[in-house]
């Protein structure tokens, strides 16, 4: 039995292109107006498009009973992905080009992933333009880019822990170095 509709918003963001990463979801129930909305980071080096599948991802796998859902987001490469790409990617057993004669997939890990979560579901896609004004878009925009952004500041304070630790200086003077005199 198909649950009733259910609307998925998700964004991907990326601190530079490849570094660390945020993602977003916001799953909305259009028939009780609940909605469940939750991000994310990745602090080794990502793309962000590996960010705007995990947001898919994450939301799809968020839904445990089988149901209509409608994606909307602002990545070409993931709308193209699901309705146009995956069905010859897995004819040509996850390989690009006529044939499968190119480079194995990008993301292919990820791609399966997909696959298997808008099989049990049903996934229509539907593009949104970014940084248009749409508020589902924008909210999830605001908390991928801001998921990023804390990853990539995480990720400066440990090299500098490290940068700090390479030095001559014992770990008691660290800790005496941030107390008032």
């Amino acid at each position: 039995m198909m649950n009733a509709n259910v609307e998925l918003y998700t964004d991907g963001a990326c601190c530079d292109n490849p570094g660390q990463g945020g993602w977003a979801f916001l799953l909305i129930d259009p028939a009780s107006q609940t909605e469940i909305e939750c991000y994310g980071a990745e602090l080794m080096q990502t793309t962000n498009q590996r960010m705007e599948l995990v947001a898919a991802i994450k939301g799809l796998s968020r839904i445990k009973h089988r149901s209509h859902v409608e994606l909307f987001a602002d990545s070409e490469y993931l709308g193209k992905g699901l309705t146009e790409w995956l069905p010859k990617w897995k004819a040509n057993r996850w390989r690009s080009g006529k044939r499968g004669k190119g480079k194995p997939v990008a993301n292919a890990d990820l791609w399966r992933e997909l696959d298997e979560l808008a099989r049990f579901h049903t996934v229509g896609y539907r593009k949104v333009t970014a940084h248009t004004g749409q508020f589902h878009n924008e909210r999830v925009d605001r908390l991928a880019e801001s998921a990023a952004a804390n990853a990539a500041q995480t990720m400066k304070a440990i090299a500098g822990m490290s940068r700090q630790s390479d030095s001559n200086r014992r770990p008691a003077d660290y800790e005496s170095a941030a107390l008032p005199a």
